[in-house]
């Protein structure tokens, strides 16, 4: 079970730390990833982390602003979310996926299989 939270509004240019906790003891074999969603729009890629946190990826429009990190011993993936602009206003959905011998990122929504809830994300202008 994955349980985003973090979310608020911002205004422009300000930050938000998003945090997404995971249930059991095997976190440390999921690679993660973030992905965000506007009504009636795909849900869309925005960050992913290795098992280990050695292989990060992110969608162009955010590289430089938002970092992913991870802290297994907590069970937690972050996305650190910095020069926010109301484009970035979606809600944020975390994401798991387990492979036994993955430890890589992923940038497709069906490349996972467990989701949280989302958490909305709201930046004024």
């Amino acid at each position: 079970q994955l349980q985003a939270s973090g979310g608020g509004l911002v205004q422009a240019g300000g930050s938000l730390r998003l945090s997404c906790a995971a249930s059991g003891r095997t976190f440390s074999m999921y690679d993660m990833g973030w992905f965000r969603q506007l009504p009636g729009k795909e849900r869309e890629f925005v960050a992913a982390i290795s098992r280990s946190g050695g292989n990060i990826a992110y969608v162009d429009s955010v590289k430089g602003r938002f970092t992913i990190s991870r802290e297994n011993a907590k069970n937690t993936v972050y996305l650190q979310m910095n020069s926010l602009k109301p484009e970035d206003t979606a809600v944020y959905y975390c994401a798991a996926r387990f492979r036994a011998s993955s430890n890589s990122y992923y940038t497709q929504t069906n490349d996972y299989d467990y989701w949280g809830q989302g958490t909305q994300v709201t930046v004024s202008s």
